[in-house]
């Protein structure tokens, strides 16, 4: 039975910057909670972030930029934060290694979740097509990273991968 890893604000937390959730409501998602297939996770917290903070994007490169150590991550007041969110990533991949998650289901838009889209590093509202550290981080190591927008495909693939 295949584990995923799942942000913790699409199961109702309200742990996002703005002290908000994204709630993710789905039939499979409860099925999977209740056969204890989700492995529940907020990589900010984990890595000592307070809920609410400040917005942060990536500025200067991209998520694997970020990971090298070539590009930041910076709050909406100018403050680096990249170490900070770097230790969000590994904490999020420590989480899903040792559950054995072969999936994630991340929030896309996060410089630490984002999957398919980012914020633009400016605090403009415009975003670009990019991962952040954490959704990099876990695709390196081989883990399928979805956001809530592909909920049918990690569906499809974890139907896929049970048999």
């Amino acid at each position: 039975m295949e584990r995923i890893l799942v942000s913790a604000c699409l199961m109702g937390l309200t742990v996002r910057y703005n002290g908000s959730d994204k709630l993710l409501i789905s039939r499979t998602l409860a099925r999977w909670r209740a056969e204890h297939r989700l492995v529940i996770h907020c990589p900010e917290l984990a890595a000592g972030l307070n809920t609410p903070r400040l917005p942060a994007e990536i500025r200067g490169g991209n998520a694997e930029q970020v990971l090298k150590g070539e590009a930041k991550i910076i709050e909406s007041n100018g403050d680096d934060v990249t170490q900070h969110y770097v230790l969000a990533a590994w904490l999020a991949l420590r989480a899903a290694q040792e559950a054995q998650c072969r999936f994630a289901l991340l929030t896309d838009g996060s410089p630490t979740c984002g999957s398919r889209q980012i914020y633009d590093g400016h605090f403009s509202g415009e975003k670009i097509a990019g991962n952040g550290v954490a959704a990099a981080l876990l695709r390196q190591h081989g883990i399928e990273v979805f956001n809530e927008a592909q909920l049918d495909e990690l569906i499809q693939r974890v139907a896929e991968a049970d048999k």
